[in-house]
Order: C-alpha cells, then structure tokens, then sequence
C-alpha cells in the first residue's frame, strides 16, 4: 500500500504542466492520503493496519498483536483505505504530467487490490481463513511487486539523471526522489510481504 499505501497508474502525456507545479500536485495528493490514512490508524480497529504488516509510514504498532483484532476489524479498517485509494486515484488521473517524466508517472502509479481483501475479510470466519484466501495471496503479491517497483523506478530514475534530463533544473532529482519515495513508499516497503496478516502458528501441547 498503502500508503501502501494508495494509487493507480494515471494517465501520461506531454501536457504544459512545468516540474514544479507537477511534483505539487503530487505532494498534494499525498498529504491529503496520508492525513486520512493516520485518521484510519487512529480510529478502534485501525491499528490492526500495524499490527498486521509492521510498522510503516512512521506508526508504531504500540505492541499490538494481530490476534487482537478479528479479521472483521481488517473489514472496516481496509473499507476506508480502499475509500482513500479511489480519491487519489481519481486526482492522480487527472494529472497530465511534463513529458520528460510522463513513463516515471505511469510507472509508480498503480492500485493495490484493498477493496477486494476488505471484502473477504468481512466473511472470513478467522484469520487463518482469511490468510489462505484468494484475495490475500493476490494482496501480498501486490505488496512483493512494490519491492521490484521501486527498485525499477530507481534505475530508471538514476538512467533519466544520467542522460541530463534533468540538467535545466538541478533540484528536480532530489525532490522527485523524495516525492516518489512518499507516493511508492519505498522508505516504508515491507520486509517480507508473504507474512502480513498471517496468523501465528497455533501451540500445540
């Protein structure tokens, strides 16, 4: 996600908007997603977002377990992500970014199938149920092709600067770094997404 977090692949194009007004629409977005997503985190069964996945995007897990919540709490938490993902989907498909970025647009743009994970959560009897569903399998392996997104994004980002894309204005590389970072979240990357939601093994005497 979010937000691992929370968007899709927009639309690309050589419109006029310059460098600058683009990475503030983006920055834009983002504060927006990541103010409702701490109010997601905040609320009752928001922290089963942490619980369930470690700590990302700075929140602490406050030493809560996933056997503390149920998977219906994972429902309604995941409902209003999924609500925060199809906002910043829309706002993000309305950019027609500069075309000297326009395929790094495209690139970390993308959505994370949270809707239909929210949506097997609210009928999952419990969590191994839930954690050996269709849906759950298609979630984590979202959450693995991050890990490949971003390392792509960074050679291709290393590629554009080499080429001297960016020569006319040499804060652009430092700035879309740490832009993209946010939107990817890739200083917030899961370690080992095949483990997020998986319940603890059951104790047997």
């Amino acid at each position: 996600m979010w937000l691992a977090v929370i968007v899709v692949a927009g639309g690309c194009g050589g419109g006029e908007m310059t460098l600058t007004e683009y990475v503030e629409r983006i920055d834009a977005i983002f504060d927006r997603g990541s103010q409702q997503y701490e109010v997601v985190v905040e609320s009752p069964e928001g922290l089963v977002l942490i619980a369930g996945q470690g700590s990302h995007f700075g929140f602490d897990d406050q030493g809560a377990q996933l056997t503390d919540f149920t998977p219906q709490d994972l429902h309604v938490a995941l409902e209003r992500v999924a609500e925060i993902q199809a906002e910043a989907l829309e706002a993000a498909a309305a950019i027609d970014p500069p075309e000297q970025i326009a395929d790094l647009h495209a690139l970390y743009f993308r959505e994370l199938p949270i809707a239909e994970l929210a949506a097997r959560a609210g009928i999952a009897a419990d969590w191994d149920e839930l954690s050996e569903s269709p849906e759950m399998a298609a979630y984590r392996a979202a959450l693995a092709a991050d890990n490949q997104t971003c390392a792509d994004f960074q050679a291709k980002l290393d590629a554009t600067s080499e080429r001297g894309t960016f020569a006319d204005a040499p804060w652009i590389p430092n700035e879309l770094t740490e832009i993209v970072d946010y939107a990817l979240g890739c200083a917030s990357l899961i370690e080992h997404p095949d483990d997020v939601y998986r319940p603890p093994p059951a104790i047997t005497p």
